[in-house]
């Protein structure tokens, strides 16, 4: 049994400097305030000195595993600020380590049902894959397989056959040169032929299918003792993991309590997702809930070797998850002064929309980051809407091409369907050359280089995107370095394709330059922009069909 004060962390430094938060951090997109960066300062060096246990996070170039770690800044129930930690599913093959909360459930504990339950679908996995291994499966598999082979080869040579009686009896009723009672005779001979050819084949039938049948009998009596057994493990495993949801149950900021179920029976998808509820974020909400303490803020941070297809700078700071921590946070976080989503907010509504060129095929723009390309599910100001406004009379503006929110630069919108036809095309056959700018946060070693890592977008967590050498669609990217200054570099990128955050992937993957652009919210740091800006287009231009050039610098 944890004691909440023995967990209850005080900060190594003064703090009284620093103010409190006004309210808590909206966990999907933040920038740590400066008490939670301080915890998880304090954290980050105990794991660097600790000896209390042993994981290999795959640090100095071994083949460990990352974790996420989070901080909770609280108020204790005497008004004391300090923090709470906590590692996302298990560290050192434990759920359970000193000095972090313990889960909202410990299935891990020996008194809990989850072991004897496990054991008894562990033990049918074992008696499964023994009787799946039974050579008798294999032999009568083949046997039956052997059977039926030979089977329709004698039927398609009994058909064949019957064929060519037919053509024969055809033709000998066809040329007969006999008459009266003799002709009907042949004719009788000749229709006792065919229902003896008919017969064979039906003989033939009941015969393979007698062997068929004795076969498969015996294969049965095997294949369904294993069906059998698979349906009661499928059953057993059903039943755990519906126990298990119905004992993780989470608190929130009004005291009330709803289980992992009840909360996922909202969504789109009802079943929760593998783990959900091991991350940090919840673990940390009830702890302190359940023992009086006041959420303040919150942080998390990787800590460890980067997954293979995942961005995770080790140190880095990130938002929770999508898919397994909305849901239950959504729950948590309600009695709480939570700060606003700011991907609600329009972050660029005070911006203007900067005319680059315009004729009467098209319109360029230069769009201020924060703004969107095309309206969102919950804003409607965009490039596109702005640009609706400016030209009421015209066929369009049609939607070429896209740049992130957070991206600044360079669009083209066609006024006419004929403009847009021809644009379109040059987009789809990659003939627009792209050029964007970015600001790196660190520097690069090299010149230049190319960047060929495949992507795809991560199920459990959209809108982020993976490196998937297997399901990823091909992605490429050449770089330019433009200049090092104060631990950062300015490069050119040069996208080959058009893949969803390519750009912002490619830099801060471990397998591409391994530095996230500065600002990036979603795969480095949040600050005040993502200093990434499209910064030249080339094509042709869709009526003269001569080619045309524009550019726009950006300062960051």
């Amino acid at each position: 049994m944890h004691q909440a004060h023995d967990l209850f962390t005080r900060f190594n430094v003064d703090i009284q400097g620093y103010p409190l938060p006004e309210r808590f951090t909206f966990p999907f997109y933040y920038q740590p305030h400066p008490l939670c960066e301080l915890a998880a300062q304090q954290l980050k060096a105990y794991l660097v000195h600790q000896q209390d246990w042993l994981h290999d996070f795959g640090l100095e170039g071994r083949q460990g595993i990352g974790k996420m770690f989070g901080v909770l800044l609280v108020s204790s129930p005497t008004g004391e600020i300090g923090f709470f930690s906590a590692f996302s599913g298990k560290v050192a093959e434990s759920n359970l380590l000193p000095g972090f909360v313990p889960p909202v459930f410990d299935m891990l504990a020996e008194q809990s049902f989850f072991h004897a339950e496990l054991d008894a679908i562990t033990q049918l996995s074992i008696e499964i894959e023994s009787k799946h291994s039974n050579p008798d499966i294999k032999r009568l598999n083949q046997e039956l397989r052997t059977i039926k082979t030979d089977y329709e080869e004698q039927e398609t040579a009994q058909r064949n056959a019957m064929i060519v009686s037919r053509a024969e009896r055809k033709a000998q009723r066809k040329n007969s040169q006999l008459n009266g009672e003799d002709y009907h005779k042949l004719l009788d001979a000749l229709a006792q032929q065919s229902v003896a050819e008919k017969n064979t084949l039906k003989y033939l039938k009941l015969e393979w299918e007698h062997k068929i049948a004795r076969v498969a009998s015996v294969l049965a009596a095997l294949t369904d003792e294993l069906e059998t057994l698979r349906t009661e493990r499928k059953r057993l495993s059903n039943q755990l993991q519906n126990k298990l949801f119905s004992q993780y149950q989470f608190l929130n900021g009004r005291g009330e309590n709803a289980s992992l179920q009840s909360i996922f029976a909202k969504t789109n998808h009802p079943t929760p997702p593998a783990g959900a509820g091991e991350c940090a974020a919840p673990k940390l909400l009830h702890f302190a809930y359940k023992n009086g303490y006041q959420p303040l803020a919150f942080a998390e941070f990787w800590w460890g070797a980067s997954p293979k297809s995942e961005i995770r700078q080790h140190g880095q700071f990130y938002p929770s998850c999508h898919s397994k921590c909305q849901p239950i946070l959504g729950h948590m976080l309600e009695g709480l002064n939570v700060d606003e989503n700011p991907l609600e907010e329009s972050w660029a509504k005070d911006k203007p929309l900067d005319i680059i060129f315009e004729d009467d095929a098209m319109v360029v723009v230069n769009k201020p980051s924060g703004l969107l390309s095309v309206p969102g599910k919950t804003i409607k100001d965009s490039a596109y809407t702005r640009l609706q406004a400016r030209y009421p009379d015209a066929e369009g503006p049609f939607v070429i091409h896209r740049l992130d929110m957070a991206t600044s630069g360079l669009l083209v919108f066609a006024l006419t369907k004929r403009a847009n036809k021809s644009l379109q095309k040059q987009f789809i056959s990659r003939r627009v050359q792209k050029r964007y700018v970015a600001l790196l946060s660190g520097e690069v070693s090299q010149l230049s280089g190319d960047i060929s890592l495949p992507m795809r977008g991560d199920p459990v967590d959209r809108p982020r995107q993976l490196v998937c050498f297997e399901h990823g669609k091909p992605a490429q990217t050449h770089w330019q370095l433009i200049e090092n200054m104060e631990g950062k570099s300015k490069l050119y990128l040069y996208p080959k394709t058009g893949r969803t955050h390519q750009l912002r992937v490619h830099c801060a993957h471990h397998l591409g330059l391994n530095l996230p652009i500065d600002g990036d919210g979603l795969y480095g740091q949040k600050s005040t922009r993502l200093c990434l800006h499209a910064q030249r287009l080339e094509f042709d231009h869709p009526y003269s069909h001569q080619a045309v050039s524009f550019e726009c610098d950006t300062t960051f």
